[in-house]
């Protein structure tokens, strides 16, 4: 049995050069702010979901990007709003967010 029930990992990828990256999108942000909502909901710690950080998941062009495991289900966001509805629906109630799936 693993120690995390789920995963959340963020792409936080900043580029030196003009291509797109996640962190383009303020990802470390969001990143933080879906771990705060985690742990004011009381979801976080052993046995419950944890949120990580990530290099390039090499999904560009398809960022914001984020996948939790381990259902292996990938997400893009726009903004902490999405980041609400992923945690609610997929987190607390084993739904796919469709609308944002990848």
């Amino acid at each position: 049995m693993s120690h995390y029930k789920q995963h959340i990992f963020f792409c936080v990828n900043q580029r030196d050069d003009s291509k797109q990256c996640c962190n383009n999108h303020l990802a470390e942000a969001v990143r933080g702010y879906a771990k705060q909502r985690i742990k004011a909901l009381g979801l976080n710690g052993g046995g419950k979901v944890r949120v990580n950080t990530a290099g390039c998941m090499d999904r560009c062009s398809e960022g914001p990007v984020l996948v939790i495991y381990p259902e292996g289900v990938w997400y893009t966001y726009v903004d902490n709003a999405d980041v609400d509805e992923i945690i609610s629906e997929h987190i607390q109630h084993g739904r796919v967010v469709e609308r944002l799936k990848i």
